[in-house]
């Protein structure tokens, strides 16, 4: 099933920007002046800053990734193209994942372009970080301990032990919750992907997202004690 995306296209975004790095377009340690005009409204921390603090491209997309900074997210959106995040995703063979306006433009949804993404195609992302296949190996690493520094919760790990390590990315929208990662256990580590919508509440959509968690990691753990 094909949904809105929200965060979680903040993923290929990541992608985009660490092929530009890797092609020698641009550099990690890049610096970036955050300006007003750059500001977005929505989730983050760097709407809340002084303008003219300066910021490097890793800095910048880590805080996309694990504030799910908004302002982050436009201003590499700029830096690297929209038409560059759609040829990524296309590179990776997802079909439904697309970036279709920045975030925080209502008015882009309003005329019908929304960005898009599915389970499975999140879950072959996730799984080309995990196997190292992310651009590169290297380029893999680093996403990976970004995502294991995630600080927006609340999903995934809601009802989950507090020492589970949980490499991921939330999303949301008005009445619409996802959550996308990589659980690691002791017993083997696994790939789980819950988009939802249409929900009567958000805080109803990160409880069902949760308890699917639990569920799932508890079969698991279960299945693999054998």
């Amino acid at each position: 099933m094909v949904y809105p995306s929200a965060s979680t296209i903040k993923l290929v975004i990541m992608g985009a920007v660490m092929k530009e790095i890797k092609e020698g377009r641009i550099n990690f340690d890049d610096k970036i002046l955050l300006s007003r005009d750059k500001v977005c409204e929505g989730d983050g921390i760097l709407k809340e800053l002084d303008e003219d603090h300066q910021f490097t491209i890793k800095e910048i997309m880590t805080l996309m990734i694990i504030l799910s900074d908004n302002t982050a997210t436009n201003i590499l959106i700029d830096l690297v193209g929209m038409d560059a995040v759609n040829k990524i995703g296309s590179d990776m063979g997802l079909k439904y994942t697309k970036l279709r306006r920045k975030m925080m433009d209502s008015e882009a949804v309003k005329n019908g372009r929304e960005n898009t993404t599915t389970p499975k195609e999140m879950a072959k992302i996730l799984n080309k970080i995990y196997s190292e296949e992310f651009i590169d190996e290297n380029f893999s690493k680093i996403a990976l301990d970004i995502l294991k520094r995630q600080q927006v919760g609340n999903r995934l790990t809601l009802y989950m032990p507090e020492d589970v390590v949980v490499a991921h990315k939330t999303g949301d929208l008005d009445k619409l919750e996802h959550d996308v990662g990589i659980v690691y256990h002791e017993l083997g580590n696994y790939i789980i992907c819950i988009l939802t919508k249409n929900l009567d509440t958000n805080k109803n959509g990160r409880e069902v997202i949760g308890k699917i968690s639990k569920l799932v990691y508890e079969n698991f753990i279960k299945e693999n004690s054998i």
